[in-house]
């Protein structure tokens, strides 16, 4: 129920479900005639959708989660690498192969990792929610892709059963206790390291974050504050920003919900 709950509740705060809610409250205030009730509920849901999906708002949110844990340069090596599910989807038909999605990144990272030599085991830790369609646990797929990027299928070492980012910190430590694992490159998208960092060092692992994915460059960050053009043009609203500050907005809300849990 606590996962369900999770994927369901927060799409009220989001931008989106935010506004809709708040447009449902003008129907109803034209329809039991509250007039100031029904315009001030439309102002909001304008303000909503505008704020939420304009460049200048989704860059400068993403960027204060994805820049918190910058890659290391050199990499350090560690004695596993640890790839976080959510970047794959299933071989369903007519898909002819295992695909990747945005953060497909992860497993590829991690696979680039591997083969750079920075550990000698690859974990891929991730399942599949049963009720949103389930299927073969995702690091089922993930170690398909990764054997095809040149990873011995005797170096990959699978958790199909974690459905969120602290069963798969726990789920990982079993693992890292029963193989003697000290030392870990963490592998999970820039935006959602800083959860994911947090909750693994909560459990007493010593993880590296090995950040990947990165929606937010220099150069992105030079566009929305760069030429008068330019910083007019992000003001405009936008699909994709919207989808974006959804997305940080979901990494805060996590951040909140897991240590009010006591996971972080």
């Amino acid at each position: 129920m606590f996962l369900f709950l999770s994927k369901l509740l927060p799409l009220l705060v989001y931008p989106l479900g935010l506004a809709s809610v708040l447009m449902a409250v003008t129907v109803w205030g034209i329809w039991r005639k509250r007039q100031r009730l029904a315009m001030a509920s439309t102002i909001a849901a304008f303000i909503v959708l505008w704020a939420g999906s304009n460049a200048w708002v989704a860059t400068r949110l993403m960027q204060s989660l994805e820049w918190q844990n910058l890659p290391p340069t050199p990499m350090p090596t560690a004695d596993a690498i640890v790839v976080l599910g959510g970047c794959t989807r299933a071989a369903d038909a007519p898909r002819p192969w295992v695909d990747v999605n945005e953060a497909g990144d992860r497993v590829l990272h991690g696979a680039q990792l591997y083969n750079a030599g920075k550990a000698p085991k690859l974990i891929l830790s991730g399942g599949r929610i049963e009720w949103k369609g389930g299927g073969p646990p995702e690091a089922e797929d993930m170690a398909q892709i990764a054997v095809a990027m040149g990873v011995p299928k005797t170096d990959i070492i699978t958790e199909p059963t974690s459905l969120n980012t602290y069963q798969n910190a726990v789920n990982v430590k079993a693992i890292l206790q029963q193989e003697g694992i000290e030392r870990i490159l963490l592998v999970t998208s820039a935006m959602h390291m800083p959860r994911s960092l947090a909750i693994f060092q909560k459990q007493g692992i010593d993880a590296i974050a090995a950040p990947t994915d990165f929606q937010i460059s220099e150069r992105r960050v030079a566009e929305v504050s760069g030429t008068r053009q330019a910083i007019l043009l992000s003001l405009l609203p936008d699909a994709y920003n919207l989808q974006d500050v959804s997305r940080a907005m979901k990494e805060y809300l996590g951040l909140l919900i897991y240590r009010l849990r006591g996971w972080l």
